[in-house]
């Protein structure tokens, strides 16, 4: 198991944040380890936008595809991903957007395990440190869009 959260404060509107969350098409362009991304499907219900969405994210020789479950609950503005296929046993992944004084708290916390016992050792040991890198990338993805307007 492999759990992991983030804050982080960035200058733009919470619906800018949101988004660039929830445009995973992108995500090879900037998401360190994002290889590849498709959206299969897009749908509203209610206050529920629902994705499915298959990420390809590798280093050097791993590679994987995975099929991901996306909500985004437009009233409590968070976002939530579970898994569909692929490498993982399970994963839960919640994002969390609070709007002040043009200032957008963003918290990301993940948990994960991989089907395979191995590369599980290594991901858990360089885990943190890889959310890290990935916030990093949206916080600057944000601020290169977003801190002119």
């Amino acid at each position: 198991m492999a759990k992991a959260s983030v804050k982080r404060l960035i200058e733009c509107k919470k619906e800018q944040l949101i988004d660039l969350v929830l445009d995973i098409e992108k995500y090879p362009d900037f998401v360190p380890f994002c290889l590849d991304s498709k959206v299969y499907e897009r749908n509203e219900k209610d206050d529920l936008l629902l994705i499915v969405a298959d990420l390809t994210i590798g280093k050097g020789p791993f590679k994987d595809t995975y099929k991901s479950d996306v909500k985004f609950n437009k009233k409590k503005d968070s976002i939530y991903v579970t898994n569909l296929d692929g490498p993982l046993k399970y994963l839960e992944n919640k994002w969390y957007f609070k709007e002040e004084d043009k200032v957008t708290e963003i918290s990301f916390e993940v948990d994960f395990e991989l089907k395979n016992d191995f590369l599980n050792i290594v991901m858990t040991k360089s885990f943190q440190f890889g959310l890290d890198k990935i916030a990093d990338a949206f916080q600057k993805r944000a601020e290169d869009l977003f801190s002119k307007t």
